[in-house]
């Protein structure tokens, strides 16, 4: 099956449940699409599926810059700074997803590849266990930020757009 073939798969998978907002474009990637995760949130969370140059596989991910407030909390905290970072690493390993952590700029990025079939093309199900998978390891990770926060930041600051149930 030929790139494109496999674009307009993903991308209809995408449009079927209404979490795409927007294509990307950059060299590196035969295709890519922005989308927002859970369906059905306004401000939902952003994860980047894309197709690098002569691969054959997908990457879905995530990137996360800690808030202003948080860093100052977990500046404040010395050396437990370095702890979270490190929980945050053996949570990645745990989960068995792809990560870099930049602790020296408060951001850190999951994800995780899926393989095409040996016909080239993806089922849906695989499509979203895997979006579901590196949405679930980055509320992990902001759960346990909110667990170094707390006490030191108002529980409005923490749970301002970060809940991300579906079940609320």
């Amino acid at each position: 099956m030929s790139d494109y073939k496999i674009k307009d798969m993903i991308q209809d998978y995408l449009l079927d449940e209404g979490i795409l907002r927007e294509k990307l474009s950059n060299p590196k990637i035969e295709f890519g699409f922005l989308i927002s995760f859970p369906p059905g949130l306004n401000n939902g969370q952003k994860l980047n599926i894309f197709m690098p140059k002569n691969k054959d596989f997908l990457i879905i991910s995530i990137g996360t810059q800690i808030n202003q407030d948080q860093v100052n909390t977990l500046n404040s905290l010395g050396e437990k700074k370095i702890h979270f970072f490190m929980n945050l690493r053996k949570l990645f390993l745990s989960k068995d997803v792809f990560f870099r952590i930049d602790s020296q700029n408060n951001r850190y990025e999951i994800s995780d590849q899926i393989f095409l079939k040996s016909n080239g093309t993806i089922s849906k199900n695989s499509l979203y266990k895997g979006i579901r998978k590196v949405f679930n390891v980055a509320l992990y990770a902001n759960t346990v930020l909110q667990e170094y926060c707390m006490g030191k930041i108002s529980q409005d600051d923490i749970t301002s757009g970060s809940d991300f149930s579906l079940y609320t």
